[in-house]
């Protein structure tokens, strides 16, 4: 089901609150076409090294992981996602969808509709931290991204997928 597709790229700069990341956030636009695209994320997700996965939404306020780096992969519906903080970038993602996220890039959704599933992941199933950007836990959370690895494989296409080229 995976193949070639355009990738968007967005940087976003430390706003003072969110960290965000050196990395880009890169977005692939349907690469996902089958009926359950949910359980076609995670099996996918699980075959490229992207476990410790989950289905849920998005959470509806700004937060950011220190500890791992995320992939989300839209399964039903649509949502409104903010990523790189109060001045980052609105990004619409619809099912089939597929959104990276570096470690300690914010994001959170803005609108969603009824209905919506997100599948999530994490590289070699890293175990993920919930950060909002407060003062108190800031220095030891940039010590912490600037330590988690780049993960050797893409969550859609593995080791030759654009993850590995652009990270």
């Amino acid at each position: 089901m995976s193949k070639d597709f355009e990738v968007e790229k967005y940087w976003f700069e430390d706003d003072g609150l969110i960290p965000n990341s050196s990395l880009p956030v890169l977005v692939y636009r349907q690469v996902c076409t089958v009926e359950d695209k949910s359980d076609w994320f995670e099996s996918t997700f699980i075959k490229n090294g992207w476990t410790n996965n989950w289905r849920d939404i998005i959470l509806p306020y700004d937060h950011f992981h220190s500890t791992t780096h995320e992939v989300l992969g839209m399964g039903k519906g649509s949502v409104t996602l903010q990523v790189g903080g109060r001045l980052g970038k609105r990004l619409l993602l619809n099912a089939g969808d597929v959104v990276i996220l570096p470690a300690g890039v914010g994001h959170c959704a803005l609108t969603t509709s009824h209905d919506y599933e997100v599948v999530g992941g994490y590289p070699e199933g890293r175990t993920w931290d919930l950060l909002k950007g407060d003062e108190e836990g800031r220095a030891r959370a940039l010590d912490r991204i600037r330590s988690v690895p780049i993960p050797f494989t893409d969550p859609v296409n593995g080791e030759y997928g654009s993850l590995t080229s652009y990270w």
